[in-house]
């Protein structure tokens, strides 16, 4: 079978299409003024893009320049600190070495001290032989109307303490003669002006530095004290605050079991307390004996055989029945207590007259006192006045 050759493509004769209005001047100036329009267009992009450019180009080199200032700063900056932290180092080596030094020189003076105690108790021991006292009594000075120094001071009237401050103003500030003085004179005085305000000022200084180290001991002490007062007031059972006050703490005259279980009122208490519990104990021994007296009187009698005659024994005046008898003994012994009762209370009269008595002679005292101060406050006041 002949294998058959592919086509060929023919060829087209037709002629070529013009385009349209290839050959219109009207098309032709349209492309022309598109054409310069892409150029203007272009231009002005160019125009800006290189704009922009430079512009970056300028933030770009400021920005160089900051980071090269900025590095310059940092070294600087790094080297101040490497010289902080010399300078830091340095003076914690010294701070430590002073506290060294300041350490062992408390220490020396601490032993010279114990040597100078144990040189002084030896002395002691020697001259132990010697009698006397081994110390000295301030005596107090008595000013007027027998009060203290220090009494006297804080009694002052604000004139007093104005007119002592004037005079002593006057001993201390002296008057500046500098009539006549040349001028190395002058320099001299202002000299020695100017050495006396700087030792004033540095004894004001070492007062108020002293102040301060008292006041810091002081409230030091105080809260001392108050830890040492919480603590005995936990040991009593008490609140911490009990003894830390302005007051002293109420006496807790029973326990909590106590005030629960027993109801009575306070007065009937307080009279318990002022000596009603004897009389209580006596009301009580005497219901007891009333008791046992009725009871005696109301038991059951035996009844013996009625006794003909006389019974072997007997003595004149006495009953004729044992029954008899024991009615006898019964009221020998009511008597004796009523006596008893009737002495008990004569002596219980006698000694509550003597406690009146007692007590009127101290309250007598006591207005006497009274009277004595209110004229010795009168006195002052009149002196006061004077």
């Amino acid at each position: 079978m002949k294998s058959t050759p592919p086509r060929r493509r023919r060829l087209s004769r037709k002629p070529a299409r013009r385009r349209k209005g290839e050959g219109d001047p009207e098309f032709i100036k349209r492309q022309d003024q598109k054409r310069s329009d892409l150029d203007d267009q272009l231009k002005e992009y160019i125009t800006e893009w290189r704009k922009q450019r430079s512009k970056e180009e300028d933030e770009l080199k400021k920005l160089k320049e900051k980071q090269a200032k900025r590095k310059v700063t940092r070294a600087e900056e790094e080297q101040k600190m490497a010289q902080r932290k010399k300078e830091e180092e340095e003076r914690r080596v010294r701070e430590a070495e002073e506290k060294k030094q300041r350490e062992i020189e408390e220490k020396r003076m601490r032993l010279e001290e114990a040597e100078k105690k144990r040189q002084a108790m030896l002395q002691a021991m020697k001259d132990k032989d010697k009698k006397g006292p081994n110390f000295t009594i301030a005596k107090k000075d008595a000013g007027v109307l027998g009060l203290s120094s220090a009494a006297m001071e804080r009694n002052k009237t604000k004139e007093q303490l104005e007119e002592e401050k004037k005079i002593s103003l006057s001993f201390r500030i002296k008057p500046l003669a500098i009539e006549g003085f040349g001028e190395a004179k002058l320099r001299e005085k202002a000299q020695e002006l100017w050495e006396l305000i700087v030792k004033l000022e540095t004894e004001k200084y070492d007062l108020e530095e002293r102040q301060k180290r008292q006041d810091y001991d002081l409230k030091e002490l105080k809260e001392r004290q108050k830890q040492q007062l919480r603590h005995k007031a936990l040991k009593k059972g008490l609140d911490p605050e009990a003894l830390t006050g302005k007051y002293p703490p109420k006496i807790q005259v029973a326990s909590k079991y106590e005030r629960r279980v027993d109801t009575r009122s306070y007065d009937d208490k307080k009279k318990l307390f002022e000596g009603g519990w004897d009389e209580i104990s006596k009301d009580s021994s005497e219901k007891i004996w009333n008791e046992k007296k009725e009871q005696y009187t109301g038991r059951q009698k035996s009844k013996l055989p009625k006794w003909f005659g006389e019974r072997p024994g007997k003595k004149a005046g006495e009953p004729e029945t044992p029954e008899g008898e024991e009615d006898a003994k019964a009221d020998e012994d009511i008597v004796e207590d009523d006596e008893e009762v009737e002495e008990e209370v004569v002596e219980e009269e006698d000694e509550e007259a003597e406690e009146d008595e007692e007590e009127e002679e101290e309250e007598e005292e006591e207005e006497e006192e009274e009277e004595e101060e209110e004229e010795e406050e009168e006195e002052e006041e009149e002196e006061e006045e004077e």
